[in-house]
């Protein structure tokens, strides 16, 4: 066959350096905004001051082991950009991306998936079989463990080898390895000591929460980006100064005309770099606001009465009404907080998975969690709860019907321990 030259067309989408950099800078707090513009004005002597009208300083670390926000490449990661991130590193069919991406934002902060895989398939319009695929992706990423169900599969997910008993082990005797008994353990599974401590010694070796080894570090004091209030019956969003800093040009420069070429091409690419970061301020100011009153609105019942009318709500569902691309409204919420009468919190906290219950209507895994904390809180302390009692009456006084294991997660979620724990 004979080589020739052919002429096409071909539609690309392509992000310059400037667009990269309003999409990082999209997902910093207003104190790295402002921290940002800051050290640009150091390097552009059109840049007089940055109005933001607020002492930051009253809220830094006490330990100043932070780093400056001064290239904004450096911004520390969070657990969903590290993971996705091993996505170019691997062959991942594209047919499956859009699959793995909403499966790792669906992971809790310890790394569990926190959707039943009938739900991912629906919000994905895609087969079971299908999510079966983009689990075992989503598994197959660094640290082991990321993506399991269970606190069994977790461990399953990170043992090399994993012996075939221990699959019971971990199912139906979980209280054996939290006390160390070696003996029950030989004597159950017909082992010696010794293969049964070597066993232990390699759970014990195992992560039980991977997704904390991808954690950022928290901060120890939070500074919100907007304030939502009441008024006359109606929810407000009021922003803070800090949220979209005002850049305020030295006048010395305004009409300032120098002879120089040289000066002249410095200060235009000044005057552009201004410009830029004017219309990225913007384009932050309003990407949140959008995102900020569609939460509220989502979100009416719990801020008018309480946590336990938090509404199911995904970040597929958000993106989706807003009209705008998910990675967009995941960076937008990205660390950021909002100051209301019930406290400081995190905008990722009104993105609740919903659980199905069989009257076809769905709850949030948050509400069902509260539910757990207070039945155990209230319960006698001299026969606690098992969890086959606490399903029976989220099912009985609430209305709630969930498995025993799914009691058990949240349980374990919440740091509180098995009954046989609580006498």
């Amino acid at each position: 066959m004979r080589p020739k030259l052919a002429q096409e067309q071909k539609l690309q989408l392509k992000m310059n350096q400037s667009l990269i950099q309003s999409i990082q800078l999209l997902q910093c707090t207003g104190v790295e905004v402002v921290e940002y513009i800051q050290e640009i004005a150091k390097e552009n002597p059109l840049i007089e001051d940055v109005n933001y009208d607020y002492e930051f300083s009253n809220f830094k670390q006490a330990v100043g082991d932070r780093q400056a926000i001064g290239e904004i490449n450096q911004a520390e990661e969070s657990m969903y950009d590290r993971l996705k991130s091993q996505l170019y590193t691997i062959e991942l069919p594209e047919p499956l991306r859009p699959a793995v991406i909403f499966g790792i934002d669906s992971l809790d902060e310890n790394g569990y998936l926190d959707i039943t895989m009938e739900s991912w398939a629906e919000q994905c319009d895609i087969r079971l079989d299908q999510v079966e695929q983009a689990l075992q992706w989503v598994q197959s990423l660094e640290p082991s463990g990321i993506g399991a169900r269970s606190l069994k599969e977790c461990i399953l997910l990170q043992l090399d080898k994993p012996v075939s008993f221990l699959e019971e082990l971990l199912e139906n005797h979980l209280e054996w390895l939290a006390e160390e008994n070696i003996s029950a353990i030989s004597d159950y599974f017909h082992l010696t000591e010794d293969e049964a401590a070597v066993n232990v010694e390699r759970i014990k070796s195992c992560h039980p929460k991977p997704g904390r080894l991808l954690s950022e570090k928290k901060t120890e004091y939070i500074i919100p980006e907007a304030y939502i209030y009441e008024d006359d019956g109606n929810w407000k969003i009021s922003f803070y100064k800090w949220c979209s800093p005002e850049i305020e040009i030295n006048e010395a420069y305004k009409h300032f005309q120098p002879d120089d070429q040289a000066a002249t091409t410095f200060l235009k690419e000044k005057y552009r770099q201004v410009n830029w970061l004017q219309q990225v301020l913007r384009y932050r100011g309003n990407t949140l606001e959008r995102v900020i009153e569609k939460i509220i609105k989502k979100q009416q019942l719990y801020f008018s009465h309480g946590s336990f009318m938090l509404q199911p709500l995904t970040l597929n569902e958000l993106a989706t009404d807003l009209d705008m691309h998910i990675s967009t409204v995941s960076r937008a919420i990205a660390n950021k907080y909002v100051q209301t009468k019930r406290g400081i919190i995190p905008l990722k906290f009104f993105l609740q998975p919903g659980v199905k219950q069989s009257n076809g209507q769905q709850i949030t895994s948050f509400v069902i969690k509260q539910l757990i904390a207070e039945l155990i809180e209230n319960e006698d302390k001299r026969k606690p709860l098992s969890d086959q009692v606490i399903k029976s009456r989220l099912n009985q006084e609430f209305g709630i019907n969930v498995a025993r294991r799914t009691v058990v997660k949240y349980r374990e979620q919440l740091g509180i321990a098995a009954s046989m724990k609580r006498k």
